[in-house]
C-alpha cells in the first residue's frame, strides 16, 4: 500500500504531526516544528508526512543545507530526521519518503545525503540505505557533527552517527 505524502504547509499538518510524536514518545521541541515550519515556507526545507488510510504513518525531512559540514561544504542536500512509526514499517514508506526526496532533489543537484545512528535501533535504517546505494562519505563516525577522531570517547546515542551520500541519475526525471 502506497502512502500519500504531504508536504507540511498548515497548521493542522503541523499539529497533527506534533501529536503524533508526542504519542509515540518522540521529543522534539516547540521551536523545533515552529523552525520546520519556516523553513518548509521559505524552500530551506521540504518537511513530508505520509499518510496511511488518513493515519499519520511517517515525517521526514530534505534540508537544502544540512548542517553536517561536509554536506554543507559540498552543496549535498541531507534527508533528516526519517520517522516511521513502529505499528507503519516494513510497509516501503521510508524508501517513499526517500524516492520522493530523490527526486526532488535531483531537479538541481548531483548527490544527496543521509545520516545514521550507529546502534542496533539503526539497523533497519542503515541497511535500507546501503540496498538504495548510499555509500559512507568516507568521513568516519560523527558525534553532533564533528568528527570522532581515533581515542576520543563519545555516547552511544542519537548524535552518533555515520553519513552516506549518493550519486543520483539524471534520467529520473
Amino acid at each position: 500500500m502506497e502512502a500519500i505524502l504531504k508536504q507540511l504547509e498548515t497548521q493542522d499538518l503541523k499539529k497533527l504531526w506534533k501529536e503524533a510524536f508526542v504519542n509515540h514518545n518522540i521529543h522534539r521541541s516547540d521551536e523545533y516544528y515552529d523552525l520546520c515550519e519556516k523553513e518548509n515556507q521559505n524552500g530551506k526545507r521540504v518537511t513530508l508526512l505520509a499518510f496511511i488510510n488518513h493515519e499519520l504513518a511517517g515525517v521526514s525531512h530534505l534540508k537544502y543545507e544540512s548542517d553536517y559540514p561536509y554536506f554543507k561544504n559540498h552543496s549535498i542536500p541531507e534527508i533528516n530526521d526519517l520517522n516511521v512509526f513502529p505499528e507503519y514499517q516494513r510497509r516501503g514508506i521510508a524508501n517513499q519518503l526517500i524516492n520522493e526526496f530523490e527526486m526532488i532533489v535531483n531537479r538541481k543537484y548531483n548527490w544527496i545525503g543521509i545520516g545514521v545512528g550507529l546502534f542496533k535501533d539503526y539497523g533497519a535504517a542503515q541497511r535500507i540505505y546501503c540496498r538504495r546505494g548510499f555509500i559512507p562519505d568516507g568521513n568516519g563516525i560523527m558525534y553532533n557533527d564533528k568528527e570522532v577522531a581515533p581515542g576520543d570517547v563519545v555516547r552511544v546515542d542519537d548524535d552518533l552517527n555515520l553519513y552516506f551520500i549518493k550519486e543520483l541519475n539524471k534520467n529520473l526525471l
